[in-house]
């Protein structure tokens, strides 16, 4: 499918000049386009990917993407979107993080490609070099002060207060465009809808610096839930790309428990399925719900996307084993994915421990009584096995690669036990 009509079809286009333009450049040439990633952390997290596979999508129909990190950006902090400053980072934390977010964007997009591959750019090559003077008698002087208070990520933050670092933004975003215009030839900037108003103040320097200049600019819209809550978070935070912070599992987890409202418009932004293979998902989404085969889908090629074929295995293997309570097929590293959040006890104990002692001082149950009657009620379950012998010893035997045990006490209350 053409790359803006699959972008109409996606519903990823927000904000669009010159559809027209855009559109002839599109068919005549392959263009260069580019996205900037503030490194404002050690990770990007899934608000990010939205872009991310935007360029990738413009890639595969031919196009080459600019990936470019802010790493001088990074160290003066965007406005838009925010109520209040950001905290200044020191020079070599915005450098360690710049490198990492490097490395991700790898994952992503086609640095090796013949025909068209990818690039990675830093601001702080160019920016870094700009004196005071050159700044603000070559840049700054383009920019009317109402032209900027008049963009929403400035007239926003009036009442709250920017400081004048913050206000420079724009004018330093716009000056990242008209570099990669002249050197890179690149005529398109991608970013999310908090972001039109510094790509179109890109234009306008291009505009003012270049005679019959053709460039543009595409908004993505902002990922929102239909419940309200904030896209990307969860109860235990960010959703992160790195699986340091943000396990395999639990990036599994959080789009298989996608709200039925949602999962077809996220398999639109975040995969690479067909308009055919998912307008199928929403019939079947719509016939039989009940099979959440359209969650299943998401979550499977998102996992895949980001972390890989293995990881993905990992992950449906974890929560098949929850699901069914087989617990003892897991090994010590899906047992860390799996059970990040429930209660954990560290045993300092002997080799052998009783049942019911260890589930006393875990506090697993309340009191000696109580765990004799979980245990001969059949509610405790030792690594998915149910154990009701109110003597049973637990020994080295039931630890999970030496290491954990994982006891269950009803239905659905996990608890761990670190060796």
């Amino acid at each position: 499918m053409e790359i803006l009509h699959d972008l109409q079809f996606r519903g990823l286009i927000n904000q669009l000049t010159d559809e027209e333009g855009l559109q002839k450049s599109l068919n005549e040439e392959q263009i260069k386009l580019y996205c900037g990633f503030d490194p404002t952390a050690d990770s990007l997290h899934i608000g990010n990917l939205a872009a991310v596979l935007t360029l990738r999508r413009f890639q595969q129909a031919g196009h080459q993407p600019i990936a470019l990190v802010g790493g001088a950006t990074g160290l003066i902090g965007d406005p838009s979107g925010k109520k209040n400053e950001r905290t200044l980072n020191s020079q070599d934390v915005v450098v360690g993080w710049s490198d990492k977010i490097k490395e991700q964007l790898t994952r992503f997009l086609d640095f090796e490609a013949s025909e068209n591959p990818a690039e990675i750019a830093n601001n702080y090559d160019w920016i870094g070099k700009l004196d005071v003077i050159s700044f603000l008698r070559d840049v700054g002087k383009n920019f009317g002060l109402n032209y900027m208070l008049a963009k929403d990520s400035v007239k926003t933050r009036i009442d709250e207060g920017i400081s004048y670092t913050e206000f420079t933004y724009m004018i330093l975003q716009s000056y990242d465009f008209l570099k990669l215009y002249e050197t890179e030839n690149c005529k398109l900037q991608i970013g999310g809808s908090d972001q039109w108003g510094n790509i179109t103040a890109g234009l306008e320097l291009i505009r003012k610096s270049k005679e019959n200049a053709k460039a543009f600019g595409l908004t993505i819209p902002l990922v929102t839930k239909s419940d309200g809550t904030k896209f990307g978070k969860t109860e235990s935070g960010t959703i992160w790309l790195d699986r340091e912070k943000t396990s395999p599992y639990e990036f599994y987890q959080f789009w298989i428990n996608t709200d039925d409202r949602d999962v077809i418009q996220y398999l639109k932004y975040f995969t690479f399925l067909s308009k055919a293979e998912i307008l199928k998902l929403e019939v079947e989404m719509q016939t039989s719900p009940e099979k959440r085969a359209a969650q299943k889908a998401l979550a499977e090629e998102l996992t895949k996307l980001v972390h890989g074929e293995e990881s993905l295995l990992q992950a449906i293997k974890i929560s098949e084993a929850l699901f069914s309570g087989s617990i003892g097929n897991l090994t010590a590293e899906e047992i860390i994915q799996g059970f990040k959040d429930v209660p954990t006890y560290q045993f300092e104990g002997e080799a052998e421990v009783s049942l019911v002692d260890l589930l006393v001082t875990s506090k697993i149950s309340p009191s000696k009584r109580q765990a004799r009657e979980d245990v001969s009620n059949g509610a405790i379950y030792i690594n998915g096995e149910r154990i009701q012998n109110v003597e049973h010893l637990l020994t080295k035997e039931d630890r999970i690669e030496g290491l954990f045990t994982v006891i269950r006490r009803g239905k659905k209350k996990y608890f761990l036990i670190k060796y």
